[in-house]
């Protein structure tokens, strides 16, 4: 009995003890820390802090927000046991922050980079991870810890609203991309957050929408690219999307973020919801979903009861905890570091006109580009010329302390533009917006995709006096592109008056025997082909970043040449797309934050609206038109130059394990430019389908001088040789001979070698399967 009391008297005084002088948080007392934590603080830990101007949905009282406005929100503070905030902020085109604080003179203004369409074409990893590092260092000095992006869901069509902030229709490209802007922000000690996971292809009820999709075109389109950049970047955290897959969620899927991402892949970060994604909470914690984010008070009571009643393992609250707290022990607000408020923002601002400027893609050229020296006077029309689009809309977007037009841009390298056209359409533009606000019209959807003006299209006499007075003619196209709205199908067409501009400016211009080039501002794919014969050039210069002026301009006057190629293929007609058949075509999304909030009413069934089924499976962007030999307006990977190159003495070998395939590639022209070498792979026959080339590698060679060559060796490993067989539920590369082909686009093969390899299987998770009966094209 003594020995029963001594002991239970122990006990009380180390309990006491414990209360009094709880374990501090440190690298080495994780399991400690979560033994001290009430299950109350283990709730919260899982839960963020609630959002800015929604009542109702904070879970704490008071909240850590203020730590540094502008924000998206946080994680929740364990004082007690050593656990600080951390500060998660939106990105991928820079960091977003409130740029003005209340009773502080100072400013916080980031860097806007390109959207990550421009960055994807510049095809060249090492750029972006000197992007990703600048960014990174912006998160660091301005005291946040973990960077909402990059974003690489596929480009799977081509009116997706936020294809803009997303790399390609092709995973090898998207997560090369992806995990070279990862290590970049991650080597300044500061996370990032791989979004969306996954399958988050169009922004129409986003949050409701069932895609159904085969196993098989999941593994190897939509999940590819992340698995890439999870192996090969190691982010600390990856958001899962809104959608459900297959009938559940993504944020609820088991088999998606544990067998997939944890047991298939190796991964050993943390999972966070998008904001408000998902519903069942308790299923996003059993799933392996373990922080939710903003935070909303019933999530906290769901997770809170579940525990207490016995339907959720406490075992598994401790399981996430314990992701989260492995992330915290990484952050600069864990490790106390002082943020300076002082990143290198004038060092930055020149990364991002030279970033922007390499991922322009000249679509054509006939001997308009580069503006000869003897060019001074530019007339510039386009309501976009005088009013640039740095970026997309929504949580993509910059707080950036300007943005160059492209007249600021023409006048900084010297050129005249032609004030009587600025003083028109200053005109025009300011009568616009005059009448815009007298007229009180409220689009619920302007704030997410502002309109753009109607183009003004000058008088015959106008432009016949300015062809004489000027020596070049720039036509600029804007698109504006945005978060929470798909694109339309007049979006994608030029409008009447647009397609009018450019005809007319160009019978001016041709009439004076002057050239005319078409710039496009734009953030996705749009119609060229019905217009396309009438100016002298045109350069895709997506949207640009806050150098924007600046970067068109390097590129127009042949500072830098254009090196750019697409990341993903320009149909000639929307329709064309064999996903257009199974897309929100022309549907308004109707949008606002209360029925946002709310989700979707269940127990509807609107086709593209409430499920949308992934009939064309694979055979997604160029493996759709290249396979079923598809006349398309650009193809994927095409890009011109001022240049020219030649590629020559194309060897391959097969150790094994790596096929490696070496070109020499030399300048053949009189400027000095950069080549974006592509490897496609075409496989033996099979018994799965299997589209007629696929993107295997990727380099891009340095400047090459006028006769300068250089030797690129790209490797594919054999896995990446392998589809996925969902009979098996493995990857299989089949025995057999492999053509390897160089190109400089999809449909511009410069030569190849043919490698013969041996077959072999690697089975993983049979997950994702999908309850539905996809008739899939073959």
């Amino acid at each position: 009995m003594k020995n029963i009391m001594a002991f239970s008297v122990g006990v009380f005084f180390s309990a006491t003890l414990l209360a009094q002088n709880p374990p501090q948080l440190k690298v080495d007392n994780i399991d400690e820390v979560i033994a001290a934590m009430t299950l109350e603080e283990k709730v919260h830990l899982c839960i963020g802090t609630g959002m800015d101007g929604l009542s109702g949905n904070a879970p704490v009282i008071g909240s850590t927000r203020s730590l540094l406005p502008g924000t998206a929100g946080t994680s929740y503070p364990v004082p007690r046991l050593g656990i600080p905030a951390v500060i998660l902020s939106d990105g991928p085109a820079g960091l977003r922050i409130d740029p003005i604080r209340d009773f502080d003179s100072k400013t916080y203004y980031c860097t806007h980079f390109p959207i990550g369409t421009a960055l994807s074409s510049t095809w060249n990893v090492d750029l972006v991870r000197q992007v990703g590092n600048a960014i990174g260092e912006e998160v660091l000095e301005y005291g946040s810890d973990v960077l909402l992006a990059p974003a690489l869901n596929i480009h799977r069509h081509p009116l997706c609203g936020r294809n803009f902030e997303y790399y390609s229709e092709d995973p090898l490209l998207s997560g090369k991309i992806a995990a070279a802007y990862v290590e970049g922000v991650q080597r300044n000690g500061v996370g990032t957050s791989v979004k969306h996971f996954v399958a988050n292809n169009q922004e129409t009820n986003r949050n409701g929408d069932d895609v159904r999709v085969s196993q098989r075109a999941m593994r190897e389109i939509y999940l590819k690219g992340f698995e890439i950049v999870v192996k090969e970047a190691d982010p600390w955290t990856l958001m899962t999307s809104y959608n459900k897959l297959n009938g559940t969620y993504t944020s609820e899927r088991k088999d998606l973020l544990t067998d997939i991402l944890r047991n298939d892949w190796g991964y050993q970060g943390m999972v966070m919801t998008d904001w408000f994604g998902g519903k069942d909470a308790v299923a996003q914690m059993e799933a392996g979903n373990e922080m939710l984010q903003p935070g909303r008070t019933e999530q906290y009571e769901d997770i809170l009861n579940a525990v207490k009643e016995g339907r959720l393992d406490e075992g598994i609250l401790d399981r996430n905890v314990k992701r989260i707290l492995q992330l915290i022990l990484k952050t600069p607000h864990f490790k106390g570091y002082k943020a300076s408020n002082k990143p290198d923002l004038q060092g930055h601002a020149a990364l991002t006109r030279q970033s922007a400027a390499e991922g322009m893609v000249l679509l054509k050229n006939d001997a308009a580009l580069p503006m000869p020296e003897v060019i001074h006077r530019v007339g510039a029309y386009g309501c976009t010329s005088y009013d640039i689009i740095p970026g997309g809309t929504g949580s993509g977007n910059v707080n950036s302390a300007y943005t160059v037009s492209l007249i600021e841009g023409l006048r900084n390298a010297g050129y005249v533009v032609d004030k009587n056209i600025l003083a028109r359409y200053q005109s025009y533009a300011h009568e616009a917006k005059k009448k815009n606000k007298r007229e009180g019209s409220f689009d619920q959807l302007a704030m997410f995709a502002p309109p753009r003006l109607t183009e003004l299209v000058p008088s015959a006499t106008e432009l016949q006096e300015e062809s004489v007075e000027n020596d070049i003619a720039l036509v600029t196209i804007g698109r504006i592109s945005g978060e929470f709205i798909d694109r339309s199908r007049s979006n994608f067409k030029l409008t009447n008056e647009e397609a009018q501009l450019i005809e007319e400016v160009c019978n001016a211009y041709h009439s004076q025997g002057k050239k005319v080039v078409v710039v496009l501002n734009i953030g996705g794919v749009i119609e060229t082909k019905s217009w396309d014969k009438e100016p002298d050039a045109i350069l895709c210069a997506w949207q640009v970043g806050q150098e924007g002026g600046n970067s068109i301009v390097d590129v127009l006057s042949g500072k830098q040449s254009p090196s750019g190629k697409l990341p993903m293929t320009f149909p000639i007609n929307v329709d064309d797309a064999y996903s257009s058949k199974n897309f929100p075509m022309d549907t308004p999304a109707a949008i606002n934050m209360e029925s946002f909030m709310k989700q979707k009413v269940e127990g509807q069934n609107r086709k593209n609206i409430d499920y949308t089924d992934y009939e064309e499976d694979i055979y997604v962007g160029y493996r759709y038109f290249d396979t079923f030999g598809k006349a398309v307006a650009y193809p994927f990977g095409f890009g011109l130059s001022y240049t020219t190159f030649g590629y020559s003495g194309i060897k391959g070998k097969n150790d094994g394990s790596v096929c490696k395939v070496s070109v020499k590639v030399t300048n053949n022209g009189k400027f000095a430019g950069k080549e974006a070498v592509q490897l496609y792979v075409t496989a033996p026959k099979s018994k799965l389908n299997k589209p007629a080339e696929e993107l295997k590698a990727f380099g891009k060679t340095g400047v090459l001088q006028p006769g300068e060559s250089q030797v690129l060796t790209l490797s594919v490993p054999l896995e990446a040789l392998a589809s996925f067989s969902e009979k098996k539920s493995a990857w299989v590369v089949d025995s057999g001979v492999y053509a390897f082909k160089i190109g400089a686009s999809s449909r511009d093969m410069k030569g190849e070698v043919t490698l013969k390899v041996k077959g072999f299987k690697k089975a993983v998770s049979n997950s994702l399967k999908s309850q539905e009966k996809l008739v899939l094209l073959k």
